[in-house]
């Protein structure tokens, strides 16, 4: 059932309208890191991550005598339109067509971003007056982190508090705007996926036990050095906290990924780009995709060129320049005009 004191992000629309057009365009997000793996203060998890501009799941829905999905990544989305339609005790038939979608299992969100899509789709082509907020737990989403529905609503740099006794979705403790000028280059191996599913769960419950001081040590980098310098526009102090927290992050995974990359090649070109001045390397979630941080758009793609040039032969790398995205998901609900008779 929806809060009682939902914040409704986009406004809902008459039920009674059956030609309504729904389009939604949802970012992907870097995941950068979780801060608290053990959950000693009685918290667990906790996380940093940003939306990129670059990389969207875009799809538009239409009233249908039944549920039909078209285009890549119609099982989940036909998957998702299910999964809302059980939670929520609604019947909700519709034509979904995809455009675009987040690679899959990269580490970059996808599945979120799909469900929270395709529900707050339904949602405003039916008229149901629920938030981005009050679908994400009909659609099973920030189970751990909160980074993707958060990026959904508002976007930005956004920090979670993780999962408490009785958290349904992680609060978003902090929300910065990334300067404009900051630049991502992100590393994608097109040829290797991130754990998850089954695999993803048995990974976090083997893992070691995650040190508090380990912890504490973390939230005092981004607390006291990371988020200052956002608000400063300091990329070398941000890259540095971001750094040192996948440095210890990344070695906590290491048994279940096989290093602190899931991807040699990702590993490798990552490590041409620090010896070139990039900072804030890291992995988003289990990978694998790579990202590092650059100031200014010039020096980003002269960065690129020599990735491209050095690695670009070796068979399924993927490199492109991202922005941070400063707001969330775009949704627009359109009738479509009716030839004159």
């Amino acid at each position: 059932m929806p809060s009682k004191n939902c914040y409704n992000l986009f406004p809902s629309q008459s039920a009674a309208d059956p030609e309504l057009r729904v389009t939604v365009t949802a970012p992907a997000r870097l995941h950068m890191g979780f801060l608290d793996l053990g959950g000693s203060l009685g918290r667990k998890f906790g996380s940093i991550g940003v939306g990129i501009n670059e990389i969207t799941t875009r799809l538009t829905l239409v009233r249908f005598p039944r549920l039909v999905a078209e285009g890549p990544d119609a099982d989940r989305a036909v998957a998702a339109a299910e999964k809302f339609a059980r939670a929520s005790g609604q019947s909700c038939p519709a034509l979904i067509r995809i455009d675009q979608i987040i690679p899959g299992h990269a580490g970059l969100g996808s599945g979120t971003q799909m469900g929270l899509a395709v529900g707050i789709g339904l949602a405003r082509l039916y008229g149901l007056n629920l938030s981005v907020r009050d679908i994400a737990p009909l659609m099973e989403r920030g189970a751990r982190s909160g980074i993707g529905i958060a990026v959904f609503e508002s976007g930005g740099l956004v920090v979670d508090g993780g999962r408490g006794e009785r958290t349904i979705i992680p609060p978003v403790l902090s929300r910065l705007d990334m300067p404009e000028a900051w630049r991502f280059i992100l590393i994608l191996d097109e040829r290797d996926q991130g754990l998850h599913g089954a695999a993803e769960i048995e990974a976090f419950r083997a893992l070691p036990i995650f040190p508090a001081e380990t912890a504490a040590r973390l939230c005092h980098e981004l607390l006291m050095r990371g988020l200052p310098a956002v608000a400063e526009g300091d990329i070398e102090s941000f890259g540095a906290a971001i750094s040192e927290l996948q440095r210890a992050v990344g070695d906590h995974f290491a048994p279940a990924q096989g290093g602190r990359f899931a991807s040699g090649k990702v590993r490798d070109a990552l490590a041409y780009l620090a010896s070139r001045g990039a900072v804030g390397i890291g992995q988003s979630s289990w990978g694998p995709t790579g990202f590092c941080l650059i100031e200014g758009a010039e020096r980003a793609e002269m960065l690129l060129a020599e990735l491209k040039s050095r690695f670009g032969d070796q068979s399924g790398l993927r490199f492109l320049i991202g922005t941070a995205r400063n707001r969330g998901a775009e949704v627009t609900v359109e009738r479509p005009h009716r030839a004159a008779g």
